[in-house]
């Protein structure tokens, strides 16, 4: 009838762990992208303005 004897510092850390891991978890549902993906994004996005931007056509100029 002798119970299992536990390391209360290694549970303690154990337990600091896990709740890290929880919060960590939260975090990345939160603040959603990493760093990279941010930056693909906005590379993405400015080839696709500076694309746009080349097929526009310049109104013509009148001389008066």
């Amino acid at each position: 009838m002798s119970a299992e004897i536990v390391n209360l510092r290694q549970f303690r850390k154990k337990q600091a762990r896990s709740e890290k891991d929880k919060q960590a978890e939260q975090h990345r549902i939160s603040f959603g992208r990493t760093k990279t993906e941010k930056n693909l994004t906005k590379a993405l996005n400015d080839k696709a303005e500076r694309s746009h931007d080349q097929g526009r056509l310049e109104p013509p100029k009148s001389e008066d």
